[in-house]
């Protein structure tokens, strides 16, 4: 974004002491669309950091545009400097346990008497109630809110294959804070702004809560329910390659027909219309199954794609990095990875003015702007040299 265009949310300063995904991706968006976002680190770094396996990628893929300043919370100069950078900031934002910030003096109750105008977000497992107490990750309340029912096949319930909640609940505190600095506009105060996991997985699966409050019937998991659309599968094609097919509508199912020369069951009455051919799905598939066996995968997507008839390949994540039209869109950008070496990220999924939010800051190292940020706050040299050798700081 240029000076004459600047990204929304610039001259918004954001404190988070935050972890992992849910979080950071609140931070993440805000910092995309122009906040300064200033991340509370412990003094050895966020564990986030140092995650293996699954969680390799959280760190670079959750905290670009992001400043760190490192604070041992649990020494009462940290917890000092801290309340120091807060009363500069429009926005905190945390996802610890239920307690932790109360303890250490960083609740909303006691920020907002030092500053009505602040805003404050928190990430929890679940909204205030019966459950609240709970510890909660992704897993859990996809397991204790249906998602995981609807992903697996019937008795084998499944995980969806990403962080859905803790992104999404991420952005809806992000969504929460962007509200609450309009109202604070009207008004003149800030708000605490909650979201949550299993809340915002209840807000997923309410589809399948509506199915059932409109039909009487329960929704069968995805892998065995009965779909709306007849054509909507999984085909296995030439030399074992899968491909998704669909064709939703009647005029895409004679499209599909003429494109594959099957005008005869274009023309037999039992397949006239959608709902037609979703009560004929158990003898209708098996043929067009075999009619397409023969075909490969790029044959079936040229055509699919010639007449504007939905198709995907299956595509694993690692191949996304050399997809052509995140590449030429410029939806990929160059991220500093844990070790140091770059590797790219996807941006924010939506554009301004034409333009993709994109990174002007790399995910920083533990404590990149301790000593700025702590000089902005009134700490001279001499102080933050103490709070160095005392353990309070750490970084740069």
């Amino acid at each position: 974004m240029s000076e004459a265009n600047p990204l929304p949310y610039a001259g918004v300063r954001v404190v988070e002491f935050t972890h992992m995904v849910m979080g950071p991706t609140c931070g993440l968006l805000l910092a995309d669309l122009g906040a300064e976002v200033i991340k509370v680190e412990p003094i050895e770094g966020d564990n986030t950091r140092r995650l293996l396996g699954s969680g390799a990628g959280f760190f670079p893929t959750f905290n670009r545009n992001k400043k760190s300043i490192a604070l041992d919370l649990k020494k009462p100069e940290g917890v000092e400097a801290a309340l120091r950078l807060i009363a500069t900031a429009d926005i905190v934002s945390e996802n610890f346990k239920p307690g932790t910030m109360k303890k250490l003096g960083l609740d909303y109750d006691t920020l907002a008497k030092l500053n009505p105008r602040l805003i404050y977000v928190s990430h929890k497992g679940f909204l205030p109630g019966p459950y609240d107490h709970r510890t909660a990750l992704d897993e859990v309340v996809q397991m204790m809110g249906g998602l995981a029912y609807m992903t697996g096949r019937a008795g084998d319930p499944l995980r969806a294959g990403t962080s859905v909640n803790d992104i999404m609940g991420g952005m809806f505190g992000a969504i929460g804070a962007m509200a609450a600095l309009r109202q604070r506009d009207i008004t003149g105060k800030g708000c605490e702004v909650q979201s949550a996991l299993f809340e915002n997985n209840v807000l997923l699966v309410a589809q399948h809560m509506m199915q059932f409050a409109a039909t009487g019937k329960a929704a069968d998991p995805m892998p065995s329910r009965i779909s709306a659309w007849a054509v909507y599968d999984v085909f296995t094609v030439k030399d074992g390659e899968q491909i998704f097919l669909a064709a939703v509508s009647d005029k895409q199912w004679a499209i599909f027909c003429k494109a594959f020369g099957l005008e005869e069951m274009l023309a037999d009455p039992r397949l006239k219309t959608n709902n037609d051919r979703v009560r004929a799905r158990e003898w209708m598939m098996p043929i067009l199954r075999s009619h397409l066996a023969n075909h490969s995968a790029a044959e079936l997507s040229a055509v699919f794609e010639q007449n504007e008839l939905p198709f995907a390949p299956i595509t694993k994540p690692q191949e996304l990095f050399d997809d052509p039209h995140l590449n030429a869109t410029g939806g990929l950008a160059p991220v500093r990875m844990n070790d140091g070496h770059m590797a790219k990220v996807p941006l924010a999924p939506f554009t301004l003015g034409g333009e993709r939010p994109g990174i002007r800051l790399q995910p920083p190292h533990i404590g990149e702007h301790s000593g700025a940020l702590l000089k902005e706050v009134g700490y001279s040299d001499e102080d933050i040299a103490a709070l160095r050798s005392q353990g309070v700081t750490a970084g740069d």
